[in-house]
């Protein structure tokens, strides 16, 4: 049974030379008559024939046949129409192509012509310098040369799939021009308005912003991340941080659809520019090596081994003993790629029930088919002007379109549903959560490097609190000051979560209260006694020690620190503060009146 529906350039050979009358009455009078195929030209039907599949076996067990069809096949009945002979077919024991051996004798098809056992090779064999000096070939019937075959496969996505939306170049606007440019002009324009820090080295008390912090509000825009910011309140840098959102809309939108494009699965495969690709030239370059083989003792194997010497030795050990199954071992992916007979596989491809095999590159050592007889034989003149007269009249074109043209056509057609992604399909997500990672881990080390080595060189060097304008917390990590304004703004700004604290706060601050009326009533006291308090940080002065003493008073003068305080909160007064502090002060006695 012959499937026509594959053939889409000619019609069935059936109902070629039909008339359309006859074709009319058939089926308008319903008749099913018998076709006699011997009166349809054979060039155009499927001719079928029987071979030896084993001359020795076939000599034991005559009926030890194989049947076969083809273009060889056709194209051998047309030569026995035209020249008046007959013929018998079988197969070489071997199965061989012909090449020489390592004695120097030929094996399998050129052998048989050369031992006198076959008259006449039918079959694809190769026009080569080889074995045109031992036999001669007729005149080309199709032009063929060293070609590669490569499978589809399903692609992998790059872990580098979120970068590949842009360019490089493209990258580095965006991460040296744009955002760096970005947080410098608002950062510039609040640091010139009279609403932010009006030109000066330290931000005003209440106002929260830095370039660090800027670098965190235009990074927290552009990706739109839902994170508390401190925002500018100079009218300026407001404007520049809202043209930096527009921007960030925009860039979003083109990431995001070309994220979609490259985040899908494609049909991948290599896509090797011929021979002379540098992945067959040099297949250790690649991780995993490239693996690609052809079939031993055939003509593709002896012109690489002549020509490219290195690439056959690399190929042997992944050599196939048949072209089918070179391309399945294609489809399974054991091999990357096969090399082999331009024609054959072209025709492979064309018959792939998946629709998986694709030939790429250049066609190599450009040569022919022909039919090989033996050395000056007689009958190769009559071969060559039946072949050129075929090739004139066009009967070699309608076989090749028969047998070796028309598309793939998969026998079952992919379902378009949803398939679960694989891990290897976002593991680009997972790359980037990792570099966060690694990323996070160096701040780490260079917080603990600045608090240990490089903080206390910059206590030395910055006395004005400049680095407040870079970072508020290194600000306030350089200075007693700033330590002391960020205690008070977390008094001031702290509210309690639960009643338990709310209680503990309100009684700390009655406690405080009383504290403070305790003083006060200590301060009035001392006023009517007249006792004098001498401010705290007020010194000696270096003179005094020369000056009259008053007798009216006993005064003593020391050199013990003058204390600091220290809060003692069992008092019994309450909360109170004991001196500790060392500068020199005055103690002054009360008079005892005897």
């Amino acid at each position: 049974m012959i499937d026509w529906s594959s053939i889409t350039i000619t019609s069935p050979p059936i109902l070629r030379n039909i008339s359309t009358a006859l074709f009319i009455s058939i089926v308008r009078d319903k008749t099913n008559p018998e076709w006699d195929f011997v009166h349809f030209p054979y060039e155009t039907q499927a001719v079928e024939r029987c071979v030896k599949i084993n001359h020795t076996l076939a000599l034991k067990n005559p009926e030890f046949y194989k049947c076969c069809s083809g273009f060889c096949i056709d194209l051998l009945q047309k030569f026995s129409q035209d020249l008046k002979f007959t013929y018998d077919l079988y197969q070489v024991e071997d199965g061989a192509w012909g090449v020489v051996n390592a004695n120097g004798t030929w094996n399998g098809l050129i052998a048989e012509v050369l031992n006198n056992k076959a008259d006449l090779v039918v079959t694809s064999i190769k026009i080569n310098s080889d074995r045109q000096t031992v036999v001669d070939f007729t005149v080309p019937f199709l032009e063929t040369g060293i070609a590669i075959v490569v499978a589809k496969r399903t692609g992998i996505i790059s872990p580098k799939a979120f970068l590949e939306p842009f360019d490089t170049v493209s990258w580095l606007m965006i991460l040296l021009v744009s955002i760096q440019g970005a947080a410098l002009a608002i950062f510039l324009f609040e640091w010139l308005s009279p609403y932010g820090y009006d030109m000066k080295m330290v931000p005003p008390r209440d106002h929260k912003f830095s370039l660090f912090r800027t670098y965190w509000l235009v990074w927290a825009i552009l990706f739109g991340a839902a994170v508390n910011v401190d925002c500018p309140r100079g009218y300026t840098a407001r404007f520049m941080s809202s043209v930096w959102a527009m921007f960030a809309v925009v860039f979003l939108a083109i990431y995001t659809a070309n994220l979609a494009a490259f985040m899908i699965t494609r049909e991948e495969y290599y896509d090797l520019s011929g021979i002379d690709d540098k992945r067959l030239q040099n297949p250790m370059s690649e991780e995993p090596p490239f693996r690609f083989g052809t079939i031993p003792y055939g003509n593709t194997e002896a012109i690489l081994k002549k020509n490219k010497f290195d690439m056959y030795m690399w190929m042997r050990k992944f050599n196939r003993t048949t072209v089918v199954k070179g391309v399945e071992a294609v489809k399974k992916g054991e091999l990357d790629a096969f090399i082999y007979d331009a024609t054959v596989l072209e025709y492979l491809a064309g018959q792939d029930n998946e629709c998986r095999l694709l030939t790429v590159g250049t066609w190599y050592a450009m040569t022919g088919y022909g039919f090989a007889l033996a050395k000056n034989s007689k009958y190769l003149s009559m071969f060559n002007r039946a072949m050129i007269q075929y090739r004139e009249n066009g009967d070699l074109e309608r076989f090749q379109r028969f047998w070796l043209q028309g598309a793939c056509k998969p026998k079952h057609k992919k379902r378009n549903v949803s398939k679960p992604l694989d891990v290897n399909q976002f593991m680009s997500a997972f790359l980037l959560l990792g570099c966060g990672v690694l990323f996070t881990i160096l701040v780490l080390l260079l917080e603990h490097i600045y608090f240990k080595y490089i903080r206390q060189h910059l206590e030395k060097t910055d006395k004005g609190g400049y680095l407040t304008l870079i970072s508020l917390s290194m600000g306030k990590s350089l200075n007693f000051r700033g330590a002391v304004q960020e205690a008070t703004d977390i008094i001031t700004h702290h509210k309690c979560k639960n009643q338990v604290c709310d209680t503990t706060l309100r009684k700390t601050q009655h406690d405080l209260h009383l504290a403070q009326l305790k003083i006060r009533e200590l301060q009035a006291m001392n006023n009517m006694m007249g006792i004098k308090v001498i401010p705290e940080k007020q010194e000696l002065k270096s003179t005094e020690p020369f000056k009259t003493r008053d007798m009216t008073h006993n005064m003593i003068i020391t050199n013990e620190s003058e204390p600091g305080y220290k809060s003692n909160p069992l008092h019994s007064y309450g909360p109170h503060f004991i001196k500790t502090s060392t500068t020199l002060s005055q103690v002054a006695e009360i008079e005892t009146v005897l």
